[in-house]
């Protein structure tokens, strides 16, 4: 449905203009329609059939029955310079010496505020689709297999699907 391209797009914007932390941006994003969608969806239920993670598969499920995922990320953040120890470090300094890993889903380590712009702006955009009457859930699941494809560059990405149904197909689902 060409409108729930719209959607998408002005929950695009919506994480676009979400604050950021001291109005540094190192929020990413894209949106997934059609064969790309219907792929990463395959690749899900590959990923959950291969690690034994069910929730994967049920979550496959949900972006086969959607008609967009907004995909977003935090890409190659700098420490902001706070100094607020909420990584567990003195300071930035300290923590931009640490070396970064390549995790099994995601890479890190990150710091906490930037994780924070993510949240503010996945809430943004999530919020953009509840007034525009679409339903939508925020997906781990989604980024893991998004960044695997690479859908979209980031250190973590998280995924947002939206649908227009007579019921939420992403609450009331078996585990």
């Amino acid at each position: 449905m060409d409108i729930m391209e719209t959607v998408a797009d002005l929950m695009e914007i919506s994480a676009r203009t979400a604050p950021k932390t001291c109005g540094q941006d190192y929020v990413e994003s894209k949106v997934i329609t059609g064969d790309t969608l219907n792929n990463l969806a395959d690749e899900m239920s590959d990923y959950g059939s291969k690690t034994g993670a069910a929730s994967f598969n049920r979550d496959a499920n949900n972006i086969s029955n959607s008609c967009a995922v907004l995909l977003l990320s935090v890409k190659q953040p700098e420490e902001p310079g706070l100094n607020c120890g909420a990584c567990g470090y003195e300071n930035c300094s300290h923590f931009s010496k640490i070396p970064k890993n390549k995790g099994p889903q995601f890479d890190g380590p990150i710091c906490a505020w930037r994780l924070v712009d993510l949240g503010i702006a996945l809430g943004s955009a999530a919020k953009t689709a509840g007034l525009l009457n679409t339903d939508n859930r925020i997906m781990y699941s989604v980024g893991v297999v998004a960044k695997k494809m690479n859908l979209i560059e980031g250190n973590i990405v998280v995924g947002i699907p939206i649908s227009v149904t007579g019921k939420s197909i992403y609450f009331d689902r078996k585990n």
